[in-house]
């Protein structure tokens, strides 16, 4: 055990699992997450987050937690919450920029507000105008549950009543639904790190869009660093994804989503406070084209807890 981080962080217990739709990617990202920590000689205890979540953290007598959990109850300001009453310094954004980003809604209304891109949007209920709603998004949309992550519940929708059997699956993850414009052309993402952004990760899969498929099963989607764009529009999808982040007060790290239209616009499409950290996560792969090993990532972003 290496005395000197044991001496900067002291015991770090890994919160991870929990019980939301994402718990699967959640354990595997906390055991990663939790092998390199050990490996690097921290004092660390793993922490499934489930009915006795409440106990059991205060049974491991951490000094900092890191958050990896994913999805409603840990990345919603949930546990946050819960840390910040038991005095528990932990990894990543504070009880409100997480209870925003984990609400696409409410995210796409402050980046409107704000004049930041983001494509139109309606909210659906179940006596929406399904033909009216496509009309509005120009026939062509993405249906979300409002709160789920890793593209759960989400479906690709061209006409009345696929939107509506769109809604309808949607509806069984969340109360709160919504449809947005589809925007055809590249998916890029961006993870932020201490206030930066790291170098932007370009996607391409073969499935009808980036569902959970192709970001945690396929071996055929591609992950393009360099990512191929100009110098300038580098900049600016830099420049966008830190102000999209600071925008909900977003702290430490996480990853901003876009997608580009042919003519090369932006546009922003949600912020991601406890991205994944597994073999086919994004950070870790922004990570290691800025020069760091996932190690050194778990480091930077514990060492945000020191703050």
């Amino acid at each position: 055990m290496s005395v000197e981080l044991q001496n900067k962080f002291g015991r770090v217990g890994v919160l991870y699992g929990g019980m939301s739709a994402e718990r699967e990617v959640s354990l595997e990202s906390g055991q990663a997450v939790y092998k390199a920590l050990q490996g690097l000689g921290l004092d660390v205890v793993a922490i499934d987050v489930q009915e006795k979540a409440v106990e059991n953290i205060m049974a491991a007598a951490m000094d900092r937690a890191f958050i990896a959990l994913h999805g409603k109850g840990g990345e919603d300001g949930t546990i946050q919450g819960l840390l910040e009453f038991l005095n528990i310094p932990y990894t990543g954004s504070g009880v409100q920029a997480s209870a925003l980003a984990m609400d696409k809604l409410k995210c796409k209304h402050i980046w409107r507000s704000l004049a930041l891109p983001t494509p139109i949007f309606v909210e659906l209920n179940e006596n929406s105008d399904w033909q009216v709603t496509m009309e509005a998004l120009n026939g062509a949309a993405m249906v979300k549950p409002a709160h789920e992550g890793s593209s759960i519940g989400m479906s690709l929708v061209h006409s009345a009543e696929e939107l509506k059997n769109a809604y309808e699956l949607a509806s069984k993850f969340d109360s709160k639904v919504f449809a947005e414009q589809l925007i055809v052309g590249a998916e890029y993402t961006v993870a932020i790190l201490s206030g930066q952004s790291l170098p932007a990760i370009k996607l391409e899969t073969d499935n009808v869009f980036y569902d959970y498929d192709a970001k945690y099963i396929s071996e055929d989607t591609r992950y393009l660093i360099p990512c191929g764009l100009s110098d300038e529009k580098q900049s600016e999808l830099s420049q966008l994804s830190v102000k999209a982040f600071e925008s909900i007060d977003g702290k430490g790290w996480g990853r901003v989503d876009f997608m580009a239209d042919d003519k090369g616009n932006f546009y922003l499409l949600e912020v991601n406070t406890v991205p994944g950290m597994t073999s086919h996560s994004l950070v870790p792969m922004a990570a290691r084209a800025s020069g760091k090993d996932f190690g050194q990532l778990c480091l930077a972003i514990l060492e945000e807890t020191l703050r």
